[in-house]
């Protein structure tokens, strides 16, 4: 059962519509994550503003994508790692590096797992990451702010991921290729 409407930019409330209208255009399709977001605008204008944010970071766009597949995939959400994997292949990454994401694996590239271990530390500690584990990841080569940059991510894609399973958001026909669950 679901109480969230899939909305359209003719039936997204008002605050909604320019929103939609501009990730329809982006993606040439609307997802429906989006269209569910949309019942709250300020919840899909939060999650598209910290979204932008974090695209402007100076955390490459490959080392964006490994802080968003670490928070779907520790919150399981299987639109994201779909949709995020669907980015991963158009940013040319590895199969290896793709599939390592997706599973929660160690990655091939020593300063991408330091990314990942680092955000999957700011997810368990709640942003009081024990010194030595910020110390790693500043031994590989990242900076103090590329640390705050990745709070941004882990925030804005947990406003996403929350947001898709408490609507329980289904994964669009595009994304189809790209389907993920949870191990067991």
């Amino acid at each position: 059962m679901t109480v969230f409407t899939e909305h359209t930019a003719e039936t997204a409330p008002a605050a909604a519509r320019r929103a939609i209208e501009e990730v329809q255009g982006r993606f040439g399709w609307l997802p429906t994550p989006v269209a569910l977001m949309a019942g709250s605008p300020q919840l899909l204008a939060g999650f598209l503003t910290a979204n932008a944010g974090f695209e402007q970071t100076d955390l490459t766009p490959l080392e964006r994508e490994v802080v968003v597949l670490a928070v779907a995939t520790t919150n399981e959400c299987h639109v994201c790692v779909a949709l995020h994997t669907g980015t991963l292949t158009r940013l040319g990454a590895t199969p290896e590096l793709i599939a390592a994401l997706r599973s929660d694996a160690e990655l091939p590239d020593p300063r991408l797992e330091a990314l990942r271990l680092f955000t999957l530390a700011v997810l368990e500690h709640r942003g009081a990451v024990p010194d030595g584990e910020l110390d790693d990841f500043l031994a590989a080569g990242y900076q103090p702010r590329h640390a705050l940059d990745v709070v941004l991510g882990v925030g804005a894609y947990t406003i996403s991921t929350f947001a898709n399973r408490l609507t329980r958001a289904p994964l669009d026909a595009p994304l189809a290729a790209h389907a993920w669950t949870p191990a067991a």
